[in-house]
């Protein structure tokens, strides 16, 4: 208000929630209204609701021209730049959307792991796998790995352009050129980037069920009740969820822990963890190819 009432005064709030009572007269949509602080909200699914916010925004507009007032939209700045709306947040270096896929970070992710390896691709004259190979696993990898817990690729697309990354590393060491991708692997010793994401979760896990992180685990994961025989001895409850959130850590690692053998989970320590988890590791992979194969993703290379 500009003129009548002074700022600050008790009767001021009481005459304005009167004079802008009618403020929600015809408004379809949700109007929240405290003090001087008006705010229009709706779900937008459909272009039906599109059209319903643009009728309010327009019937808002017409009660301030009629009432001689005027709404202040509000406007963020960081010093003198305006601070605009975004669909995607970047925090830690990880690009997450609205609807939480990590589709914009696996591409980040690839990006800068290929100007690395194109850099080294032409620094660098010689092609032996004394050379290629720790230079890739120093300089190239870490990008494709930074804080994977939380943006582990979920998408058949997104996984292939991140292994897509190291196949072709692989192509640049002499004389692997004739092999297969899965034969090159084998040859230098790695694992394939899906099954090292696996290896990581799964490694995790141990150390916030049994390991140092303990006391963590207890707040992050619940215990099945379960007698089966066959069961590993430390089976996790797996819970209800929205396809949006059974993508993280916390969810997704379950199902794999639930399906390793007693021996692994019964590690006494994180080094005996590791070495047994090694063979299980071919049966979830195994299990897990079978499943992408029905969705549509050919994974003979992985």
């Amino acid at each position: 208000m500009t003129s009548g009432v002074s700022q600050g005064s008790v009767v001021g709030p009481v005459l304005l929630n009167i004079f802008i009572s009618d403020t929600d007269s015809k408004i379809k949509c949700t109007l929240m209204k405290f003090a001087d602080d008006t705010k229009l909200n709706c779900a937008v699914g459909t272009p039906d609701r599109w059209d319903a916010i643009q009728r309010d925004l327009d019937k808002l507009e017409r009660w301030a021209c009629v009432n001689l007032m005027k709404f202040n939209w509000c406007q963020y700045r960081l010093g003198t730049e305006g601070i605009e709306s975004s669909p995607v947040e970047k925090d830690s270096g990880i690009l997450m959307d609205e609807k939480l896929h990590m589709s914009q970070q696996c591409v980040l992710a690839a990006q800068k792991a290929n100007r690395i390896l194109a850099c080294i691709k032409r620094s660098m004259t010689s092609r032996s796998r004394e050379v290629i190979l720790p230079l890739y696993s120093a300089l190239v990898r870490p990008h494709l790995e930074y804080c994977v817990q939380l943006w582990s690729p979920q998408h058949k697309k997104d996984m292939e352009l991140l292994e897509r990354v190291q196949r072709r590393t692989t192509t640049m060491i002499q004389g692997l050129e004739h092999l297969s991708y899965k034969d090159r692997l084998r040859n230098l010793g790695l694992f394939s980037l899906e099954r090292r994401r696996l290896r990581g979760d799964l490694i995790v896990a141990f150390q916030y069920l049994k390991g140092a992180y303990r006391k963590d685990g207890e707040n992050l994961f619940s215990k099945a009740c379960c007698d089966r025989t066959r069961s590993n001895g430390f089976r996790l409850k797996e819970g209800r969820f929205r396809l949006d959130i059974r993508k993280f850590f916390t969810m997704r690692v379950v199902k794999h822990w639930n399906r390793l053998p007693r021996e692994a989970v019964e590690a006494p320590c994180l080094e005996a963890f590791k070495f047994r988890l090694h063979g299980a590791l071919n049966n979830l992979i195994r299990l897990k190819r079978s499943l992408l194969i029905a969705g549509g993703l050919n994974l003979d290379d992985l």
